[in-house]
């Protein structure tokens, strides 16, 4: 059960299952809000301690529990407004975490890339198809997407698989606005499945936005990453889109590398903190 914590203007939720680290007992602290470094250091603190006696050795924040919610610390920004799905912090939010004992332990980057400008040559020779979502039952192509993301998100650091239904509830509700030519599929020579890639428009800056998110794609071939990625961006500038985000990049991923060789800019970076309890002092 969540517990929540409260001290002057800040406030966190302790989350007493998240993803393990390192092996050890792990807690998440998450939905954290502060008006100053002092107050939420104070409240994250008492929320370490409080996961401490109930047997954590490791924390990770912020996170709402798990990497499929809210979670990460902006930690750099060019002051661009958020975009469409984009965590968010309160200006004290990193002194709050590094005054409680919290330091990064992974780190992720958003880039945008001018789309007439982009560097994007074709993928080479390859037997890989990529066609878009043809509109039509959107729960059946999202079920297909929650098999495939099992596998191809495993071995994602922090990953925890949640349930199809919990899936579904968090994709199904963006149908509405989704335009098929970015929910993309790729499939093999055989017809399988193995890989997709989520985009939508940048809904956050207007009705019309000039920028569309590439959101989430993963890939069980090698060569698939790059086909969807490819498809995506001319199919965003076909469509009269100016940029494209990257969206949420860890910074060992091979889509770090892919983002640079096409030329996108880094414009917020973001941290995942953590703290080892059984290395403190008591």
């Amino acid at each position: 059960m969540t517990q929540a914590f409260n001290q002057g203007t800040a406030s966190v939720t302790l989350f007493p299952e998240a993803p393990d680290w390192d092996g050890a007992p792990t807690m998440a602290l998450g939905k954290f809000t502060c008006k100053s470094a002092e107050d939420g250091a104070t409240v994250l603190t008492e929320a370490s301690e409080a996961a401490r006696r109930a047997g954590a050795r490791r924390l990770l924040g912020p996170m709402d529990g798990t990497t499929w919610n809210s979670y990460r610390l902006v930690i750099e920004s060019d002051g661009s407004a958020p975009f469409l799905m984009e965590p968010t912090s309160g200006p004290s939010d990193i002194a709050a975490f590094e005054g409680a004992g919290f330091a990064p332990i992974a780190r992720y980057f958003s880039a945008g890339v001018a789309l007439a400008d982009m560097r994007n040559p074709p993928p080479g020779e390859t037997d890989i198809e990529v066609a878009p979502w043809d509109g039509t039952d959107p729960e059946a192509h999202f079920s297909q997407v929650y098999d495939l993301s099992l596998s191809a998100f495993a071995g994602n650091a922090f990953y925890t698989p949640i349930s199809r239904e919990a899936f579904l509830g968090m994709y199904l509700p963006y149908v509405p606005v989704l335009r098929k030519e970015f929910v993309l599929f790729a499939r093999n020579a055989r017809g399988s499945l193995v890989g997709f890639l989520f985009g939508i428009p940048n809904y956050a800056a207007g009705p019309s936005p000039d920028a569309v998110i590439l959101k989430t794609y993963a890939s069980l071939q090698h060569g698939a990453g790059q086909a969807l990625a490819h498809a995506f961006h001319h199919a965003a500038l076909d469509a009269g889109f100016t940029t494209a985000i990257h969206a949420l990049i860890h910074e060992t991923n091979t889509s770090a590398q892919r983002s640079a060789q096409l030329g996108a800019h880094v414009f917020r970076r973001y941290a995942l903190m953590g703290r080892r309890l059984d290395d403190d002092a008591g």
